[in-house]
C-alpha cells in the first residue's frame, strides 16, 4: 500500500510541477499581450483624439479578443512544450525512487536534444557512478556477513565441542591441555574479530586525534612483530628491519593498530620461508614506513578496491581475516594526516606509509 501511495504522490509532484511551469509561462504570456494591446491602444486613442473623435475604434476590440485568444493559445502551447523540458526530470526522479528502493542495477541515459548537453553527460556519469558504488558496497557488506557468519560460528563450535569433551572422566592430562590449549586459541580469534569491528566503528566516528605524545616508532614496530611472533614463526619467516631510531608525535595507540594490521597482512600472505622487510625514511617533515612482502601478488582491479571496507582480494583465504584491517589504516592514517599507498608487481607487495613527524592537527 505504501508502494502505491509513493508513486500516487510523486505523480501529484510531477503533475504540480508542470502545471506551475505552465501557469508562469502564461501568465507571462498574457501579461506581454496586455502590455502590446495597451500599447497599441494608447496610440489608436492618440491618433483619434487628435482628429478631434472620441469614437472608439473597432481595432481596439479587435486586439482585446486577439490578446484573450492569444492567453488561451500560450496556455495550451506551454502545457504541450513543459513536457519536452520535464521529461529528463521525471526520467531522474524515476531512477532516484529505483535507487531509494535498493535496486543498485539502474542506469540513467539521457535521450533527445537534452542528452547532447554538458550538463546531461555530468548528471548521468555522477548518478551511474553513484549507482555502481551503491552496488560495489552492497556486494561487499553481503560477502561480509556471509563471511563473519561464518567465522563467528566456527570458533564458537570449536569452543563448544572441545568444552562438551572436557566433561568425559577417561581423558589424559595430555588431550586435556590439547583441548584448552584450542579453546583458548579460538577465544582469541573471536576476541581478534570483535576487537577489529568495534575499532573500527570507534575509528569511524573520530574526527579529531586525541592523545597525541611523542614516542620511539622505532621501538613500537619492532614490539609489533614480537607480538606477532607465533604467526610468523608458524610459516617460518624472517624480518628484515635494519633501520635506525625514529620518533614521531602521534597518537601511539592508533598506530599500533596500523603496524599490527600491515605487518599480519604480510605474513598471512607471504610465502612460507620469505622474509619481510620494513624499512623507515626520514625526510625533513615526514615519516615513511614500508611493509614489503614477497607472496601472491594484487591484481590492478584489486589494488583499487584494497582500502574499502569488507574487501578481500583473495577470497579464497576469506576466513584468515574480515576485511576491514586495511580499512582502519587507512582511516586512521588519514587522522594523523598521512596517506597509505599501496604498490604490488609480481610476487612483490609493499604498502607504504608516510606520516608528518610533527601532526599539527587539522
Amino acid at each position: 500500500m505504501n508502494k502505491y501511495m509513493k508513486k500516487f504522490k510523486t505523480r501529484n509532484h510531477r503533475l504540480a510541477l508542470s502545471l506551475i511551469f505552465t501557469l508562469v509561462v502564461g501568465v507571462y504570456l498574457f501579461f506581454s499581450a496586455l502590455l502590446t494591446y495597451l500599447g497599441v491602444y494608447l496610440i489608436i486613442q492618440l491618433k483619434y483624439i487628435t482628429k478631434g473623435t472620441t469614437e472608439p475604434p473597432s481595432q481596439v476590440m479587435i486586439l482585446l479578443i486577439i490578446t484573450i485568444a492569444n492567453f488561451f493559445v500560450g496556455i495550451l502551447m506551454t502545457f504541450i512544450f513543459s513536457k519536452i523540458p520535464l521529461k529528463p526530470v521525471n526520467n531522474l526522479i524515476n531512477k532516484m525512487n529505483m535507487l531509494a528502493s535498493g535496486d543498485f542495477k539502474t542506469r540513467i541515459k539521457f535521450t533527445g536534444l537534452f542528452s547532447k548537453t554538458p550538463i546531461a553527460s555530468e548528471l548521468s556519469d555522477s548518478f551511474n557512478k553513484m549507482a555502481e558504488e551503491l552496488d560495489n558496497t552492497e556486494v561487499l557488506r553481503r560477502d561480509f556477513i556471509n563471511n563473519f557468519s561464518h567465522e563467528f560460528k566456527t570458533p564458537i563450535s570449536s569452543i563448544s565441542g572441545f568444552a562438551r569433551l572436557l566433561k568425559k572422566d577417561n581423558l589424559t592430562l595430555q588431550q586435556k591441555k590439547e583441548y584448552i590449549d584450542i579453546i583458548e586459541e579460538e577465544s582469541m580469534r573471536l576476541s581478534y574479530m570483535a576487537e577489529n569491528i568495534l575499532n573500527l566503528t570507534k575509528i569511524e566516528n573520530q574526527t579529531i586525534l586525541s592523545d597525541v605524545s611523542e614516542y620511539n616508532l622505532s621501538e613500537q614496530i619492532r614490539n609489533c612483530i614480537l607480538i606477532l611472533e607465533n604467526k610468523w614463526s608458524a610459516k617460518n619467516l624472517e624480518f628484515s628491519v635494519d633501520f635506525g631510531e625514529h620518533t614521531i608525535s602521534a597518537n601511539e595507540e592508533l598506530l599500533k593498530q596500523v603496524w599490527i594490521n600491515l605487518i599480519d597482512n604480510a605474513i598471512k600472505f607471504s610465502f612460507e620461508n620469505s622474509t619481510i622487510e620494513i624499512s623507515i625514511k626520514h625526510t625533513a617533515e615526514n615519516i615513511i614506513v614500508m611493509v614489503i612482502n614477497s607472496g601472491n601478488g594484487i591484481s590492478d582491479y584489486d589494488l583499487n578496491y584494497i582500502f574499502n571496507r569488507f574487501y578481500q582480494a583473495d577470497k579464497s583465504r576469506a576466513t584468515d581475516g574480515n576485511g576491514i584491517g586495511l580499512t582502519i589504516v587507512k582511516k586512521i592514517t588519514e587522522l594523523h594526516n598521512g596517506t597509505v599507498s599501496v604498490a604490488s608487481e609480481g610476487d612483490t607487495t609493499m604498502f607504504s606509509v608516510e606520516l608528518p613527524i610533527r601532526h599539527r592537527g587539522r
